[in-house]
């Protein structure tokens, strides 16, 4: 659980580098993905957020995913985030979201969302740099590009690190967020990263 100075100083962090970066400052810089086994409560964890930010809807079983998608669509509506649900466009359809999150295996799938959805934000799941391509090819409107540290969500998956993260950054030609192991202090490793902005589930907790 992050207890609110932390909470803020990462929305600092995410704002300072999304400013910094060219196209960049429509986006949202700060990212909320929820967690079943690492969130407990995403529907105080969304209200906890900075007006403006965004919020990843990422559930287990039909029922439960539309139940959330209609609390947290609320909660975006009354707090002024955006809202997309993830892996699941016909909910986010019915439910009033402002888009959806493919994982990378859907990336393809952006395309014809966009044809049939121009005014949602879309954006895809990507670890590597064939994944961006694939999802600037499809018209994503950006790509959560991870795991940029070790993560508890994935611990047995392999670190891009800081190194490797930039380069795929400078070099996605599509905005990208980093997502995996953000916090307020490995946030600020990836200071002079070219970027949207930053995704967390700890770190955003209540």
């Amino acid at each position: 659980m992050a207890d609110r100075e932390t909470r803020a100083k990462l929305a600092r962090l995410a704002a300072g580098l999304n400013a910094r970066t060219p196209h960049a400052g429509r986006l949202p810089p700060l990212a909320l993905m929820t967690d079943d086994d690492r969130l407990s409560d995403p529907v105080a964890a969304a209200r906890a957020l900075p007006r403006g930010n965004l919020v990843i809807l990422r559930a287990h079983g039909d029922a439960r995913r539309a139940a959330l998608a209609e609390r947290l669509c609320r909660v975006a509506r009354e707090h002024d985030l955006v809202c997309l649900i993830a892996n699941d466009p016909e909910l986010a359809a019915r439910s009033g979201a402002d888009g959806v999150h493919f994982p990378e295996a859907r990336a393809h799938e952006a395309a014809h969302w966009r044809a049939c959805r121009p005014e949602w934000f879309i954006t895809c799941a990507a670890h590597d740099a064939r994944a961006i391509a694939r999802a600037r090819a499809a018209r994503a409107d950006a790509v959560f590009v991870s795991p940029v540290f070790a993560t508890k969500s994935h611990e047995d998956a392999r670190p891009l690190g800081v190194m490797r993260f930039r380069a795929l950054a400078r070099a996605a030609a599509i905005p990208v967020y980093a997502l995996g192991g953000i916090d307020a202090r490995t946030a600020l490793r990836l200071k002079d990263a070219p970027i949207a902005g930053l995704a967390a589930v700890g770190a955003l907790s209540v």
